[in-house]
C-alpha cells in the first residue's frame, strides 16, 4: 500500500491549491457569465459552453442540475450537451491534481480532449435539432453574490466553498477512488493487462464498459488511472477512463434522457464514446508512450523515499478538511419541523410547505434546487437540507409548481407530509 500512501501525500498540495482556485472562481466570477452566451443553435454557443465548462469545478452529479438550469435559462440543446460533456471531465482542481501524479502530458491532454469532445457533441446536437426554435435568454431575478459581497466576504465564501462545500461534494468520491486504487494495487495481477497488449482497441473498449456505468469524479478517477497504469494499462485506455468515468454514468444518462430527450441522450453518449476511442487510439499509436509512462514510473520508484514535511503537512490538512466536511454532510442538522400545505387561496399569514427532493448528492444540486424554488411566485424563503433531502418553503405556492420547477432540473419531488 506504499503506492497509495505516496499518492495521497503527492496529491495533497495540488488538491488544496486546486480547491482554493475553485473557491476563487465560485466567489469572484459572476454566475451570469455562464448563462450569457449560451443561447442559439450555433457554433459560437457550443464553443462558449465548452470553454466555460472545462475549468469549472463541477462534479458529475453537480453538473446535471447546473446544465438543466442553463437550459431553462435559454441555453440551446447543443450548448447544454457541450456543457454536460466538458464540465465533469475536468476542472481547475483535477487539472492540477493530474499534473501532480500523471505528469504534464496528461494534464494538458485532459482539458484539450474535454474541449474537443464537448464541441463535437454540441455541434452534432445542433445538426440533429435544426428544427428547434432558437431559445431566448431569460433574465434571472436573483442577484449575484459577487456583485453584493465585500472583498472580505468573498474571501470567506471562497474558502468555505473550497474546503467545506467542495470537500463535501467530491470528498467521498476521492476517498473511494483511493480505496479502489488500493484494491487494484493489491489484488490485480501484474500481468492482467498483458491480455490486451496486442490490441489497444480491446483495452479501450474494456475500460469503456467499466467506466460508463460507474460514478467517478474527475479528481477521484486519477488514482484509479494511476493504479491501472502501474498494472500495465495503456496510456490511451487510461485517458478513456479519465474521460468516460466522470462524464457519463447511469444517473446522468437517465437525467439527460428524461429532460432533453432520448435522441439527445444518444448523441451525448455517442460523442463521448467516439471521442474517447479516437483520442485513446491516437495516444497509443501516434504519441511516444514514454511521455505518459515516465511520470508514473518515477512516482513508483520514489515511493521508498520519505516525503517532504510540506507534503506531509498538506496531507494532514487535507485529511482534516475531508473529515470535517464528511461529518458535516452526514450529520442530521436540526429537529424535524411540522409542515402544512399551502391553501389554494393565500391570506396575510405566511404558509409553509415541506417537500422531499430525491436525487441530490452535492451542494451544487442543493443550490440549484433552492434557486429553482426561490424563483417561483409567492415563495418568501426556502432552505434545502442536503443530508435529509428536505426543502422547507415559506410563502404561498402550490406543490404542483414546486414539483414542476424541481423536476425540470432532473430530480424527483415528494410531499413531505
Amino acid at each position: 500500500m506504499k503506492e497509495i500512501v505516496h499518492l495521497i501525500v503527492e496529491m495533497a498540495p495540488y488538491l488544496l491549491l486546486g480547491f482554493l482556485l475553485a473557491g476563487v472562481m465560485h466567489a469572484f466570477v459572476p454566475s451570469t457569465l455562464y448563462k450569457r452566451f449560451l443561447g442559439g443553435n450555433n457554433f459560437k454557443s457550443v464553443l462558449y459552453a465548452a470553454m466555460l465548462g472545462v475549468p469549472l469545478p463541477l462534479c458529475s452529479c453537480g453538473v446535471i442540475p447546473t446544465a438543466m438550469s442553463l437550459r431553462k435559462e435559454g441555453a440551446s440543446k447543443g450548448a447544454t450537451v457541450s456543457f454536460l460533456i466538458a464540465t465533469p471531465q475536468t476542472g481547475v482542481d483535477s487539472i492540477i491534481a493530474t499534473y501532480s501524479l500523471m505528469g504534464l502530458p496528461f494534464a494538458l491532454l485532459r482539458p484539450f480532449v474535454a474541449l474537443v469532445t464537448a464541441i463535437f457533441g454540441g455541434v452534432m446536437m445542433n445538426l440533429f435539432e435544426k428544427g428547434e426554435t432558437e431559445s431566448r435568454m431569460v433574465q434571472s431575478s436573483s442577484k449575484s453574490v459577487v456583485g453584493e459581497a465585500s472583498l472580505i466576504k468573498r474571501v470567506v465564501i471562497a474558502l468555505r466553498y473550497a474546503y467545506v462545500d467542495m470537500m463535501q461534494d467530491i470528498g467521498r468520491w476521492l476517498v473511494l477512488g483511493l480505496v479502489v486504487a488500493g484494491v487494484i494495487t493489491v489484488f490485480v495481477p501484474e500481468s492482467f493487462f498483458a491480455l490486451f497488449s496486442h490490441s489497444s482497441i480491446l483495452s479501450i473498449l474494456f475500460v469503456l464498459l467499466l467506466a460508463i456505468p460507474m460514478y467517478l469524479c474527475a479528481t477521484g478517477s486519477i488514482p484509479i488511472a494511476v493504479a491501472l497504469m502501474l498494472k500495465g494499462l495503456s496510456p490511451g485506455a487510461a485517458l478513456v477512463l479519465l474521460m468516460a468515468g466522470p462524464a457519463a454514468n447511469a444517473a446522468s444518462v437517465l437525467v439527460v434522457s428524461k429532460v432533453l430527450g432520448k435522441r439527445s441522450m444518444v448523441i451525448y453518449l455517442a460523442s463521448l464514446i467516439i471521442g474517447a476511442v479516437l483520442f485513446g487510439l491516437s495516444i497509443d499509436y501516434l504519441l511516444p508512450r514514454e511521455w505518459f509512462t515516465a511520470p508514473i514510473m518515477a512516482m513508483k520508484s520514489c515511493c521508498s523515499t520519505a516525503p517532504g514535511w510540506f507534503n506531509v503537512v498538506c496531507a494532514i490538512l487535507l485529511g482534516v478538511f475531508l473529515v470535517n466536511a464528511l461529518v458535516r454532510r452526514y450529520w442530521k442538522r436540526g429537529a424535524e419541523v411540522e409542515c402544512c400545505s399551502c391553501d389554494d387561496m393565500c391570506n396575510e399569514k405566511s404558509n409553509s410547505m415541506e417537500v422531499i427532493v430525491e436525487g441530490m448528492s452535492c451542494n451544487h444540486c442543493r443550490g440549484s434546487v433552492e434557486r429553482a424554488i426561490a424563483a417561483l411566485p409567492g415563495v418568501e424563503s426556502v432552505t434545502v437540507d442536503l443530508a435529509t433531502k428536505r426543502a422547507d418553503i415559506t410563502g404561498c405556492v402550490e406543490f404542483s409548481a414546486v414539483k414542476s420547477a424541481v423536476e425540470a432540473l432532473g430530480f424527483e419531488v415528494k410531499s413531505g407530509e
